[in-house]
Parts: C-alpha cells; sequence; structure tokens
C-alpha cells in the first residue's frame, strides 16, 4: 500500500495538535485554493501560534473532518494536505476516523 505523508497530529488533553510543518501557508499570490484552505483551519482553531502546532478543541473536529473531506473531494488538494497522521499508539477518535490515519 502506496505511504504518502500527511499532517502529523497528536491529542493530548483532549486537544488536537497538527504540526506546524505540515500546515498550510498562506501566500499573497499563492493559489485562492490553498488560501482559503488556511484561512478556514485557521477560523475553527482554538489556536493558531506563529510557526508552531495549531490546536482544535474536540467542539469542531466533526467540522475539521468536513472540511478536509470538502477539499479532498475538490480535487484540488492532495490526500498529503488533507489527511492527518496520528503516531501508531494512538486511538483515532471517531469523529476524525474518515480523515485520518497512522504512521
Amino acid at each position: 500500500m502506496y505511504q504518502f505523508p500527511s499532517m502529523r497530529s497528536h491529542i493530548t488533553d483532549d486537544i488536537l495538535f497538527i504540526a506546524a510543518e505540515d500546515l498550510p501557508t498562506y501566500k499573497k499570490t499563492g493559489s485562492v485554493v490553498r488560501n482559503t484552505y488556511f484561512w478556514a483551519l485557521k477560523a475553527i482553531a482554538a489556536y493558531t501560534p506563529y510557526e508552531k502546532d495549531w490546536e482544535f478543541d474536540p467542539e469542531v473536529w466533526v467540522a475539521l473532518k468536513r472540511m478536509l473531506l470538502s477539499f479532498t473531494e475538490s480535487g484540488y488538494l492532495g490526500l498529503r494536505e488533507t489527511t492527518l497522521e496520528f503516531p501508531t499508539d494512538t486511538e483515532i477518535p471517531d469523529s476524525l476516523r474518515a480523515v485520518a490515519t497512522w504512521e
């Protein structure tokens, strides 16, 4: 099975963290789709420190899943940009299972 790099994620104290290096970036002259994706993720995140992991509360995990599925189905973004990757010893929450995998 082909392994693609994804958005490295982990859950600590019921907060979902997505690795800063794997988050979309905003570019003033960049792709409209990628910039929209950046702002959509930022809008539902609980905390988005500069160059640090972004945090997502459990209350938005269903919205996050729907958003990731929508951007995936659009065909403009690849699976790497729309799949959460968890450590193998992590139980993936039901609300994120459709958009998540293990390392």
